[in-house]
Parts: C-alpha cells; sequence; structure tokens
C-alpha cells in the first residue's frame, strides 16, 4: 500500500487545472490489472473494476486528481518517522492505495460469499466532477446495484455521512469607461451593482440565522453559508469609471434546505447582472442508523479502539451522487483534513494500514449471505 501511494503521489494530477491524468488513470489501471481485479476499464479519465460476483455491489471510490501544489518537491514522497509525506498522501492516494489492498485482502481471503466490491476511481473531485462521477452519473455507470458507498476522504477519524450543497455563482455588471474628469460620460459598474450588493447582504443576515440538525463541530459551524466576494473583479485604473465589476456568491446549502429554492432566490436577487453559474450541487445526508453505517461503525471501533463520532461535511462530498441514489454513502479515510491542502501534507502510515482492515471487514459483512 505504502509503493503504490508513493507512486500515486509521484504523478503531479494536479486540478486545475488537470494535469497528468492519462498518465494516472493509466497507471491505476495497470495496477488492478497486476493485482487479477475483474473487469478492469477505462471509462474516458476514469477506471473502473470489480471483485466477486452477483448483483449487490459495496462501491469503493476515490478521486486521483490532486489541489495545486506548494512547490514541485511535494511530488517526491518521502517518508519521515511514521509519516508518508507529498501532495495527495491525504487527499487521497493513500486512501486509494488503502481501498483497492482492502478489495484484494478480501477476494484473497474467501470473504465475499454474496456480492461484489466495486472500484471506482476518477478525476475532477476537486472541481465539482465534469470527467469524474458526473460523468458516470450521466452515462448510468455510477451506483448500478449498490448496497453501499465508501470514499476515502481525508476525514481524520469522523465519519461523514452528510454533505452541504452549493451554489456558486459569478455576477457581472456592465458599465461605460470614461476618465474621472468626464466621468458623466461613463456608466459606472460598482455604482450600478450597490442597490443588489445591499440586498444580497440582508439576505445573507437572514441565511446565517439558519441551523442545520446534523452533527458538526464546534457549533458555530451549524450556521447556513452566504459568502459574498470570494473573488472580485472590475474597473482599469483608479482613475476611469470601471465598465464591469464582477463578484462571486459562495451559498453553502444544509440538508434541511432546498437547493432549489435558495438558486432562485440569488437569481431574482442579481436581476440585471449577467450571471455565471460555478456550480449548483446539492446536499445529502445518510442516517448513522442506516444498516450500513452500523457495520462501518463497528468495524472501526473494533480496529481503532475509538467509538467514531458521524457528522456533516463541512464541504462537498462525492457521496451525493450515491445517495441521491439511495444508496447509503459515507467518507471515512486515513488522511487528516487540517493538513490535506497544506504545504507539509502528510499522512499517518499506520491510518492506511488500519482504514484497509476496516473497509475490508466492512465489505466481508455487508456482503455476506
Amino acid at each position: 500500500m505504502l509503493d503504490l501511494a508513493k507512486r500515486l503521489i509521484a504523478i503531479p494530477s494536479e486540478n486545475p487545472p488537470g494535469n497528468h491524468y492519462e498518465e494516472c488513470a493509466g497507471m491505476l489501471f495497470e495496477e488492478l490489472v497486476r493485482l487479477g481485479f475483474d473487469d478492469v476499464r477505462r471509462q474516458g479519465a476514469c477506471v473502473l473494476a470489480s471483485i466477486g460476483t452477483g448483483p449487490r455491489t459495496l462501491y469503493f471510490s476515490g478521486h486521483y486528481d490532486v489541489v495545486p501544489a506548494h512547490s514541485r518537491d511535494q511530488f517526491q514522497s518521502c517518508v519521515v518517522g511514521q509519516n508518508l509525506f507529498g501532495r495527495g498522501s491525504s487527499d487521497m492516494k493513500s486512501g486509494l492505495a488503502a481501498m483497492i489492498h482492502a478489495a484484494t485482502a478480501v477476494r484473497d481471503e474467501e470473504l465475499l460469499t454474496s456480492g461484489r466490491i466495486g472500484i471506482v476511481v476518477v478525476p475532477d473531485e476537486e472541481t465539482a466532477g465534469p470527467r469524474g462521477s458526473r460523468d458516470l452519473d450521466a452515462r448510468g455507470l455510477l451506483g448500478k446495484d449498490g448496497i453501499g458507498m465508501l470514499t476515502p476522504e481525508p476525514t481524520g477519524g469522523i465519519v461523514w455521512n452528510a454533505n452541504r450543497g452549493a451554489v456558486t455563482l459569478c455576477a457581472t455588471m456592465r458599465g461605460k469607461a470614461a476618465h474621472v474628469g468626464r466621468q458623466f460620460e461613463g456608466v459606472n459598474a460598482f455604482e450600478r451593482a450597490l442597490p443588489t450588493l445591499a440586498r444580497l447582504a440582508e439576505i445573507k443576515k437572514e441565511v446565517e440565522l439558519r441551523e442545520t440538525q446534523h452533527n458538526i463541530a464546534p457549533a458555530v459551524a451549524r450556521k447556513s453559508i452566504l459568502l459574498l466576494g470570494g473573488r472580485i473583479e472590475g474597473g482599469t485604473n483608479f482613475n476611469v469609471t470601471p465598465d464591469r465589476f464582477s463578484f462571486t456568491i459562495d451559498r453553502r446549502i444544509n440538508p434541511e434546505e432546498n437547493l432549489e429554492e435558495e438558486a432562485r432566490r440569488l437569481s431574482d436577487a442579481l436581476e440585471g447582472f449577467e450571471i455565471e453559474t460555478l456550480q449548483c450541487e446539492p446536499a445529502a445526508a445518510t442516517p448513522e442508523t442506516d444498516p450500513f453505517a452500523v457495520i462501518l461503525r463497528r468495524h472501526i471501533a473494533s480496529v481503532t479502539g475509538k467509538e467514531p463520532v458521524f457528522e456533516m461535511c463541512p464541504g462537498l462530498l462525492e457521496t451525493r451522487f450515491y445517495a441521491a441514489r439511495g444508496i447509503p454513502a459515507f467518507a471515512y479515510g486515513p488522511g487528516l483534513l487540517t493538513v490535506s491542502h497544506g504545504p507539509n501534507e502528510f499522512v499517518p502510515i499506520r491510518n492506511i494500514a488500519q482504514c484497509a482492515l476496516i473497509y475490508a471487514l466492512t465489505a466481508a459483512e455487508a456482503l455476506r449471505e
């Protein structure tokens, strides 16, 4: 597992812009063939495989794209003490190694008695999945006959059983440029946008009074989210009326809220603007009382000695694609969210082995006759 994680880290599959996808998918394809998986195939930039027989399928799904590195040194993995360092070590190339070898172990120990483990490895998770899970979903290739799904996100020992949705927009107001001394000949795009900004500020106040009933820490994180102006652009100089003013709106939806209603509310407030939708993704949740969750909980506790906590992820998760099909879906991985996108990303090696064992035991019980 450590060797596979190192080889994956060495491929700079950064997203954006989507570098080296062909190389990374090719290496995963060859590894799955070498390990004797069934029905190994490429579907665009995705890699699919399975182990076992029968229609009941437990999906192990993960992504091989990583956020851009802080330096090229991050693609030279290294072991320091008990930790593996490198871009993607935590999010989530070590998790890919764990889930692939967990499936191999279940097969080799002849523990698959009634069903299959489906391996799904995708790109583009960091950018909402257009060439990954979204593409598979559109083709009808995602989640067929699924009884459950696990993804090795860097949860740091927590199980994420829910995630927020997102409506992310870029709004642009047009104007006309003119020198400040003759500003009466221009149209100030920024000033035209001010009434709308005030309306959005009022919506933000109301939105952020709402709280989810799902477990999430700290308590202040329970509040719904509306971020205004994450990116702001416009104008050419201090002495020229701006002919364009653009800003982003990032609305994060709790599972109790309605995605379509919130998207429509923002669209109505932005009347007169050009609107680009950057993402519009649903929230998702699987109860921690679900029978598959009970199995997962039991094996996490038996391997780690700690009763796991179930929480809502503060961001998006690819579990949403499976949950939308009624498949219980959870994120649990060896990595640590606190270091995952940083300059010193690492994963404790012990966590990789523990997660592989948890995945294997969970699959063996979930697919038992």
